[in-house]
């Protein structure tokens, strides 16, 4: 089999999936270890036979349910390549957003200091540290294991020498007062996360927001307003039909605070951001 018929049977395999044209060229580019460039300049060429088991093991990895961004251990987000596994949560598209808001802040008000709680792979740290060469970044997990695969993203990225890396609960182990705290906290109910078999891959601890999807995000504000003076700004990342109760118990721990509600890009209110400084406005 060349690498044509190999590229056209992976992506037959994949009908069902969507993106299946995508998805097949991925993980065929995978498994091969080459570029985009090189497998189209070398359709010719043969697989081997333990490049075809691989690329057929893969197959039906990716056809049982299972994300292509762990089976070839890689994910793109904000324009960027992170190292994957089932340690950590894939990085979804709205969360740039979130990256964005803060860039956006960032640079308008010479902010120095970041800290990203929860940040699992380290995709909204290292994507921050990367775009905002001036700012340093404390990143926390009560996950080890995620701790060590955004330590590879954070060398991967030639950012580790600005990312601090802080074993802990949510805001327990920051010690330091920032400018800016940024979390994407889990917030999917457990009902939804029941129901939605492709989530199974993913670590439950980063996804499970118990019953209405607010049990770790009300735990992190409350963390928040025992450390008054901990930022100045804050950043939380939320789900659908939330936006209401997460303004509710920040307006009730933060009277004085400025709140604003971001929508992405299906209209969806996927942002709260919350100043405590009343000449600025994040």
């Amino acid at each position: 089999m060349n690498l044509r018929q190999a590229l056209a049977a992976a992506r037959e395999s994949l009908t069902n999936i969507d993106e299946a044209s995508l998805e097949g060229e991925i993980i065929l580019r995978n498994v091969l270890g080459v570029s985009r460039a090189h497998l189209y300049s070398h359709l010719e060429d043969t697989l081997n036979h333990v490049q075809e088991k691989a690329l057929k093991q893969a197959l039906e990895r990716r056809l049982r349910g299972e994300p292509s961004s762990y089976i070839t251990g890689h994910h793109e987000f904000y324009g960027l390549d992170f190292i994957i596994n089932h340690n950590v949560l894939i990085p979804r598209p709205e969360t740039e957003l979130l990256v964005e808001k803060i860039i956006e802040a960032v640079k308008k008000y010479k902010i120095n200091t970041i800290a990203d709680i929860g940040t699992g792979s380290g995709a909204i740290a290292v994507s921050l540290a990367v775009n905002l060469p001036g700012a340093k970044v404390y990143a926390t997990d009560i996950s080890s294991k995620a701790l060590e695969v955004a330590e590879q993203n954070c060398k991967k990225h030639n950012v580790d020498d600005r990312i601090v890396l802080l074993h802990g609960n949510l805001l327990e182990p920051l010690i330091k007062n920032v400018d800016i705290v940024t979390a994407n906290l889990p917030y999917v109910r457990k009902s939804d996360l029941q129901a939605q078999k492709e989530l199974s891959y993913e670590p439950r601890e980063a996804l499970d927001g118990g019953r209405d999807g607010l049990d770790v995000i009300r735990n992190f504000c409350k963390q928040a307003g025992e450390k008054r003076n901990l930022f100045k700004s804050l950043f939380l990342e939320i789900g659908m039909g939330q936006s209401k109760q997460v303004i509710a118990v920040l307006s009730e721990i933060y009277p004085e605070g400025s709140i604003e509600v971001y929508r992405d890009m299906a209209g969806i209110e996927r942002i709260v951001s919350l100043s405590l400084t009343q000449t600025r406005k994040f």
